[in-house]
């Protein structure tokens, strides 16, 4: 495997940043999560928009410009061998100190990684996942703003980590008032009354790409939807449940804490959703 770091490919085992780095030291640092469908990048400007936004939020400098990115995220693709699979691209802050002052850190890293993905099985897309509420609460927004992905991604792991032990496919993370907030890795959504509904970004919510793109399909379908705190009670009396997100795409949730949601199988609107977004994927893919 060849992996792309600050305008070089290098072997796998090359592949190194230093130990000083925050972003190993501290998690100071951004990344995107991309797919990769027929030799293309999917959503490439929407992915390096937030990637751009999420650093400038943090206050760190990207070395590279948006366009020298993007033609490395292809060298890295063809380098591998790749035409289907998935990038992670990660921007870190650099080394410094064992202190937290941004100033003392040197120029970071631009790291591009290629590989394949391992996705849902093909028949959870119709018998849904289980998922759970999670205890662990959302970072609040005024702690940390939820637009930014950022490389600490600890709170997700650890909601992330009471879904395996429940043995469940995701964990629904609530924010700090109790409602739905987010999956470990995922946009929630629910249906009813032929309406979809979503948690709004003041929710402390991630925008994600798969979710921006959900909920333009909603209106080019003529679904209505709308953005607005949910609770857990809505959410388990819901006809409909489905998660969005870059691995997942768009994906039933069956049951939760238990607790079956509607006929126990994926519903008419989540399955019209997939077969849009996949859709949505050939037009702009090919294949």
């Amino acid at each position: 495997m060849k992996v792309w770091m600050n305008g070089e490919l290098v072997d796998k085992q090359d592949a190194k940043i230093s130990v000083f780095d925050h972003c190993l030291l501290y998690g100071d640092g951004v990344f995107e999560g991309i797919r990769i469908y027929n030799d293309t990048i999917f959503q490439c400007a929407a992915h390096m928009d937030r990637l751009l936004a999420s650093a400038e939020a943090i206050r760190l400098e990207v070395p590279f410009s948006r366009e020298q990115i993007t033609d490395a995220m292809y060298q890295t693709l063809r380098a591998n061998g790749l035409s289907d699979g998935y990038i992670r691209l990660l921007v870190t802050r650099g080394p410094g100190t064992l202190g937290l002052d941004l100033d003392k850190c040197s120029a970071g890293a631009v790291i591009i990684i290629a590989d394949t993905i391992a996705l849902y099985p093909g028949e959870m897309y119709e018998n849904g996942l289980e998922v759970i509420i999670a205890e662990r609460r959302r970072i609040s927004a005024d702690m940390l703003p939820p637009a930014v992905k950022s490389c600490n991604y600890l709170n997700n792991i650890l909601a992330k980590a009471e879904a395996t032990d429940a043995r469940a496919g995701e964990a629904i993370m609530l924010n700090a008032e109790g409602q739905v907030a987010e999956a470990s890795g995922d946009n929630v959504f629910l249906v009813k009354g032929g309406t979809v509904f979503t948690p709004p970004p003041g929710a402390g919510i991630l925008i994600g790409v798969t979710r921006r793109v959900v909920v333009g399909l909603c209106g080019k379908l003529g679904i209505p939807l709308e953005e607005q705190p949910i609770s857990v009670a809505e959410l388990r009396s819901a006809e409909e449940v489905f998660l969005t997100g870059t691995a997942a795409e768009v994906i039933a949730v069956t049951k939760v804490d238990g607790q079956s949601i509607g006929s126990g199988k994926a519903g008419p609107v989540t399955r019209k959703l997939l077969e849009a977004f996949r859709r949505f994927i050939r037009d702009e893919c090919g294949g």
